[in-house]
């Protein structure tokens, strides 16, 4: 039998070609494995452990599938969320959108309604750290409300889930918010090939794909937004590294304010963000 480092070592040669992070992609498979925490697996370089179980695992990653998927969770935002194909995998970027939302609240009592939840981690993340706050969420997939109610009732949040297409799911057409969130598809329709295979190959593209710019759900949202905003709300949303100036664009038509980006930790507008007026014109339609 060969030791933790030789296995490791190996894992991650193997897996260089795939991305950025192969030693951490082997160390998390193999902790999984053997069933252990990856603290303590990172402390038995020297012991000689049974393969068994993490070869098969290696080569599903080798075959290009997520690590979160084989794991069958992703840590997001303080907390593990179960997910599994095809739903969107959460990313560290979309942290950010959290983030956002959470400063907004200040501990307030606030509504607050996530666009296309997927997995649920953004407005599962809202509610754990803000409790008080009523949280909804919509997704016009019912695999993915199914994996959300799960990943809520994992958490012990209190969040209200609603299958449907965009604010249309909603129970009420009286529903008004203090902050709307989303993480739309928003990937452009001639840049799909050029995606690495672990997204191509295993997560659902209508969670990504959103015509030639990319913008089609964005258009809707910022357009219906303000209907469902109380006066002052926000609305914030993650968008691609192209997007912002288009989408600026589409929140100043739109009547928004105070329009801004959050920039993600490799410096690209990735969260776009703005506030309705003061005193309300519109009504939801």
């Amino acid at each position: 039998m060969r030791t933790v480092a030789r296995v490791l070592s190996d894992a991650a040669r193997r897996l260089a070609p795939l991305g950025d992070t192969p030693r951490l992609d082997a160390e998390l498979l193999l902790a999984h494995a053997l069933g252990i925490p990856r603290v303590k697996l990172l402390a038995m370089g020297r012991q000689a452990i049974d393969e068994t179980r993490f070869s098969p695992l290696l080569e599903r990653r080798l075959a290009s599938e997520p690590v979160a998927y084989i794991l069958g969770r992703r840590a997001f935002f303080a907390h593990d969320f179960m997910v599994r194909p095809p739903i969107l995998v959460p990313r560290p970027e979309t942290e950010h959108l959290v983030e956002l939302a959470l400063e907004h609240i200040a501990d307030r009592p606030l509504s607050v309604l996530d666009l296309c939840t997927g997995s649920g981690c953004i407005a599962v993340s809202i509610a754990a750290h803000e409790a008080q706050c009523t949280v909804m969420a919509t997704d016009i997939n019912p695999e993915a409300i199914t994996l959300a109610r799960e990943n809520n009732a994992a958490l012990g949040t209190g969040v209200f889930f609603y299958r449907g297409d965009l604010f249309g799911a909603l129970p009420s057409r009286d529903s008004r918010f203090d902050i709307i969130v989303g993480n739309p598809p928003y990937v452009e329709s001639g840049d799909w090939e050029t995606l690495p295979p672990d997204i191509r190959n295993y997560e659902d593209p209508a969670a990504l794909i959103a015509g030639v710019d990319g913008l089609d759900l964005i258009r809707r949202i910022v357009s219906d937004a303000p209907a469902w905003l109380n006066p002052g709300g926000l609305l914030a949303m993650e968008i691609g590294e192209r997007q912002f100036d288009d989408t600026a664009q589409l929140f100043d038509g739109a009547g928004f304010r105070e329009i801004a980006c959050k920039k993600d930790l490799a410096g690209v507008r990735r969260i776009i963000h703005g506030t309705t007026p003061r005193s309300r014109t519109g009504q939801a339609g």
